[in-house]
């Protein structure tokens, strides 16, 4: 797990806008134009979330992507994987077997285990694994659910169901509030 990307918070988002969707699917460029993120990058990130099983699609006018799952069982750390891929959070290059000071090679003393500094770099990996194993979606969803004001989730499913409409009747695209 190499440093987190905007792919994940793009990500994030748009799962967030997944929550209250039910079984309605949202298209990836409406998921990308309610977030005001650009729509071929959120197309790349979709694939990968329904390939770990975290999303499907669904074909058609309607069509678009749902959660795969409830967002209690969805885990920060399984879209963090899904996205950013198994990427270790650092990699040891072995410095310590090039020291000056081994001329015929480096001592078994010095390179016997883990690497000390890879060592603490491995504890830091599995608590930040840790921590985002222990968040969900639903658990970011309750707190945006908390700050935002009632109305909030009314006007998504609106804003969205709009999109829907315009695109079944053929209207041109609406801007971003999602106007015509």
């Amino acid at each position: 797990m190499a440093h987190l990307t905007a792919s994940v918070e793009y990500g994030l988002h748009c799962l967030l806008g997944l929550v209250d969707a039910g079984e309605q699917p949202r298209s990836a460029r409406d998921l990308a134009a309610f977030q005001g993120i650009s729509p071929s990058f959120v197309a790349k990130i979709f694939p990968r979330l329904e390939k770990a099983g975290i999303v499907e699609a669904a074909e058609g006018v309607r069509g678009g992507y749902r959660l795969a799952r409830a967002p209690e069982t969805i885990s920060v750390l399984e879209l963090v994987d899904a996205i950013e891929g198994p990427k270790p959070l650092f990699e040891c290059q072995e410095i310590r077997s090039r020291c000056a000071l081994f001329d015929d090679g480096a001592p078994g003393w010095a390179t016997r285990g883990v690497c000390s500094i890879h060592a603490v770099m491995l504890k830091a990996e599995k608590a930040m694994r840790d921590a985002l194993a222990s968040e969900s979606l639903a658990d970011i969803a309750g707190r945006l659910q908390q700050k935002a004001p009632p109305a909030f989730g009314m006007d998504t499913r609106t804003w969205f169901d709009r999109r829907i409409a315009r695109r079944r009747s053929g209207s041109p695209a609406q801007g971003k509030d999602g106007t015509g």
